[in-house]
């Protein structure tokens, strides 16, 4: 089995390497220094009391990999985005795209249902690039829940967990979902297959859409946004917000607000990843996890004032500070599929 971690940093490269480990040929899209790392010394994995190193084929260029049985995709949405054309020498006729972003993905409403089938995120796939150049019939979609860092070029440590929760957009069971958990099982990785996979992008990102940009905008560690009265009322009722939206959509959510709030409190004074970017002056992650229920909030006519409100204070700090990418311009609600 032929797969390519798109983007080799810290879940990508992690995913690698387990990936490796349990019998697959993994090869690697990479880039700068951590490419260089990789090249010469192979891939370190620091997990638990244990030093793994793998070496795998690993390039800046996809052309020097060839067709491929999977592609995982774990750069952030934008980063996709902008590689979309970059793909297509990985794909053969029966490659599978594995889509492992937080937010809501381009493909959202591929075999979602008639009234609004095949409707596309501009937030996320501004032009229809993705859907075009890649496809959303080539698509599993992804959750992932480990938390890996990069300490540096060529070595990433793992933190905690080895879920990945995995579904076709149809809600099918099909055979390349099942070979893909296999390879993923037989790297000591943990998949969950969802008849729905869009239910479990919801329980993710019902956090990260609130707790990412508050904690971007204040400065303050999980703990606080989720405990202190005033932001863990803004983050109760962006959650609430986004909740009629899902729903609306045929999305269910297996727990309440209080109890996905609790228990963003329990992690304690975690710094989130958008307040790591700000502090990194890295691109932040908006448009998926935020401009993207919007954009859906628009369409089901669903009034979304307060995370209006923190999106809008959230772009205007990203373009103050030069981290907020700039897309082409679109109409969203009128966007809707176009051949």
């Amino acid at each position: 089995m032929k797969i390519c971690i798109y983007g080799a940093g810290a879940i990508g490269g992690y995913m690698a390497v387990m990936l490796k480990r349990g019998g697959a040929d993994v090869s690697l899209i990479a880039r700068g220094a951590h490419l260089e790392a990789i090249r010469e010394n192979g891939l370190k994995l620091l997990l638990d009391d244990r030093e793994i190193v793998e070496h795998m084929p690993a390039t800046s260029d996809p052309r020097e990999l060839g067709a491929q049985d999977y592609v995982v995709v774990a750069l952030k949405a934008h980063q996709a985005w902008q590689v979309a054309e970059d793909m297509v020498p990985l794909l053969g006729p029966d490659t599978a795209v594995v889509t492992a972003q937080n937010g809501l993905p381009w493909w959202y409403f591929h075999g979602l249902g008639p009234e609004f089938a095949d409707y596309r995120l501009q937030s996320v796939d501004p032009g229809n690039r993705q859907w075009n150049v890649i496809g959303p019939e080539r698509v599993i979609g992804a959750t992932v829940y480990p938390a890996t860092t990069i300490t540096e070029p060529g070595v990433i440590k793992h933190i905690y967990g080895n879920q990945f929760g995995l579904g076709e957009p149809d809600r099918s069971e099909s055979a390349r979902v099942k070979r893909l958990a296999e390879a993923l099982e037989a790297g000591e990785l943990s998949p969950r297959f969802y008849d729905d996979i869009r239910n479990d992008i919801w329980i993710k990102l019902w956090g990260n859409l609130c707790f990412n940009p508050i904690s971007a905008l204040t400065g303050a560690t999980l703990d606080v946004v989720a405990t202190d009265p005033g932001t863990r009322t803004l983050a109760r009722n962006m959650m609430l917000e986004a909740q009629a939206i899902g729903e609306k959509f045929g999305a269910t959510f297996r727990v309440d607000v209080e109890r996905r709030i609790n228990g963003a409190a329990k992690v304690g004074a975690h710094r989130t990843s958008m307040l790591q970017d700000v502090d990194k002056g890295r691109t932040i992650e908006l448009d998926a996890l935020l401009t993207s229920v919007q954009e859906m909030g628009r369409l089901g006519e669903i009034e979304t004032p307060f995370i209006d409100s923190v999106l809008a204070l959230a772009q205007q700090m990203g373009r103050v500070k030069g981290l907020y990418p700039v897309f082409p311009e679109t109409d969203p609600v009128q966007e809707k599929a176009a051949s």
